[in-house]
């Protein structure tokens, strides 16, 4: 799913000339101020959460994060409308604010770039969460002849001993082109394997919080045993092969990881 915020007093109608365009299911977050309006932002959304003091479909109090990871598993498209608390790509539309390197910035909803725009969305990293990675495998042509699903959620370790001082976030950059290269060919390759139908490796880059999830590994397979093995292969071979660069935040310094290796 590819997930962007739309920023600014004009976010409601850039949003609307923006959704015929986003080919697939989109779902609409709403927060704060937004969330008053209640309506339907976009001429079609097949999915809208309103978050103001809680999900007002549930009562749940829900972060936008909460949201998108709802929305994730069965949907293409997610927009964020309000407050932009999602850590997501954002769209600035009347230059309100104050959004560090915007996907797209422009001084009104009719001066949108509705083809560029689109073409910039695609080239964000999607939002993937293991619910999302375990329903798309779920869909894939070779399911039926799969037994079992394994799968690998790598998060953010706070110590790794009690005298430790905590790990606060660890931030990743990767080489950009050549990481996301790296890990299709992992996939294919792992996916010639006899009994192993499907592969998915995703990796968050960014700030990620002590807790977070960082790395999913998802296998669909035959039987378990190629199942297992195949998980533990395809998270090996990431961290050994793939272009990857872990800055660890700490409660008494910051240091790139490999610096100390």
């Amino acid at each position: 799913m590819y997930a962007f915020a739309v920023s600014g007093a004009d976010a409601e109608a850039a949003l609307r000339r923006l959704a015929p365009a986003l080919d697939g299911r989109l779902g609409v977050v709403r927060i704060g101020e937004a969330a008053a309006d209640g309506g339907v932002a976009a001429t079609r959304t097949d999915t809208e959460y309103t978050l103001d003091d809680g999900w007002r479909a549930s009562g749940d109090d829900l972060s936008p994060g909460d949201a998108l990871d709802r929305l994730a598993p069965d949907h293409d498209y997610a927009a964020v409308l309000g407050a932009v608390e999602a850590r997501v790509p954002t769209l600035v539309v009347d230059g309100e604010g104050d959004i560090e390197d915007p996907l797209v910035e422009t001084s009104d909803a009719d001066s949108l770039d509705i083809e560029a725009t689109v073409d910039a969305i695609h080239e964000t990293d999607p939002y993937e969460t293991l619910e999302s990675l375990v329903a798309s495998v779920k869909r894939s042509p070779e399911a039926e002849y799969s037994g079992g699903i394994a799968t690998f959620t790598g998060r953010v370790r706070p110590k790794d001993d009690e005298d430790d001082p905590r790990t606060t976030a660890l931030e990743f950059e990767k080489y950009e082109g050549v990481a996301e290269e790296r890990m299709r060919t992992i996939e294919t390759e792992l996916e010639d394997r006899d009994g192993v139908l499907d592969v998915r490796l995703h990796h968050r880059t960014g700030r990620i919080e002590a807790g977070e999830d960082i790395v999913f590994v998802v296998v669909l397979a035959g039987h378990r045993e190629e199942a297992f093995r195949t998980v533990e292969d395809g998270i090996n071979r990431l961290k050994d092969e793939v272009p990857l660069f872990k800055k660890e935040v700490t409660e008494e310094e910051t240091f790139w990881v490999h610096q100390r290796d």
